[in-house]
């Protein structure tokens, strides 16, 4: 859908004959295909969309370099983060052009709306449920759009727009943290770290000799470096699902993600159990948290030799498994 508004748009409204273009949050099912791509510099810090458009030859990176001679900013869930990647756009490209696409769920039309207000913006074309717009401003214009800084939460943690539970700290991982026993012990992994908060409260036990904090989103990942500077922590921005130690594990903690932008797919949870009992030695253990809907004992029950809950309440459960099934694994 986006690719058809995006070729469209280019027909009517022509960018500048040379110089790089950004592309901004580009998920993988994007078709770029209508932009030089000789030209195009994907800016994504989730790592299975900048690694997919990396395995197509594309130039990417987590953050912006500039200058650009023009953008395309692809309107992300949390208004904050498009609101700030639209501020970058424009004070990248020297004022324009930008051009912003988005669906119509993800929050498009209210920032048409208040880009109309700031800048000269044009016609919008409005297809498949979606919308796209060109708009020229001076940067100062959203000046007030760039974050001042990091978030700072009640509890100390900083965070970052767009990150999983950037207002504070999620009712479910709270939970895990409480759940998890003192003795918890030996080399650790976070799958889906977040901002940090889960490897904060596990690294409470001395006994914990290592913790690498796994996740996906750069962003998200640099608060978790921020938030942490325990010497036991190792940081890696990575697919959790795709991760593969070099040493395995003594103890996972996970609270797995189940969504794909608004689209909800519990095989990305099990993706990360599965993950987990990859990574854990024979006698490991993982703790996870889920929502209570969502049926991950059936698929424990095939991944680990011993399944409970230990926790919970109407929204959430904490599980416990323990001793990966299957013949031993080895380390990369």
């Amino acid at each position: 859908m986006r690719d058809s508004r995006l070729t469209l748009a280019l027909a009517g409204l022509p960018l500048p004959g040379e110089g790089a273009i950004a592309v901004f949050r580009p998920r993988a099912d994007a078709d770029l295909s209508a932009l030089p791509k000789d030209r195009v510099h994907i800016i994504q810090g989730f790592r299975p969309d900048h690694d997919a458009w990396a395995a197509r030859g594309y130039r990417c990176s987590a953050t912006a370099e500039g200058p650009y001679a023009a953008a395309l900013v692809c309107v992300p869930r949390a208004k904050a983060e498009a609101r700030a990647l639209v501020a970058e756009a424009v004070a990248l490209t020297g004022g324009g052009p930008v051009l912003v696409d988005g669906q119509k769920t993800d929050g498009v039309d209210s920032l048409f709306r208040d880009c109309r207000k700031r800048a000269d913006v044009g016609a919008p074309l409005s297809m498949a449920h979606g919308k796209l717009f060109r708009l020229i401003a001076d940067a100062d214009a959203f000046a007030d759009w760039v974050p001042d800084g990091p978030t700072r939460l009640a509890e100390g943690f900083c965070t970052a727009p767009g990150v999983f539970s950037a207002d504070g700290v999620d009712r479910g991982s709270a939970m895990l943290a409480a759940a998890l026993p003192a003795r918890l012990k030996g080399r650790v992994a976070d799958l889906g770290a977040g901002w940090g908060y889960l490897s904060a409260q596990a690294l409470t036990r001395p006994d914990i000799t290592e913790i690498h904090l796994i996740e996906a989103e750069h962003a998200a990942l640099a608060c978790a470096k921020a938030n942490i500077t325990d010497p036991r922590a190792r940081f890696h921005w990575a697919d959790a699902t795709q991760f593969r130690p070099e040493t395995l594990f003594d103890v996972v903690i996970s609270n797995p993600p189940f969504h794909t932008s608004r689209t909800a797919e519990p095989a990305l949870g099990v993706a990360f159990l599965a993950a987990a009992a990859r990574m854990l030695t024979p006698a490991g253990q993982l703790w996870v948290v889920a929502n209570r809907h969502l049926p991950y004992e059936r698929s424990l029950e095939t991944l680990f030799r011993d399944v409970e809950e230990v926790a919970g309440d109407t929204a959430f459960k904490v599980l416990h498994a323990a001793r990966p099934s299957g013949p031993p694994r080895r380390a990369r």
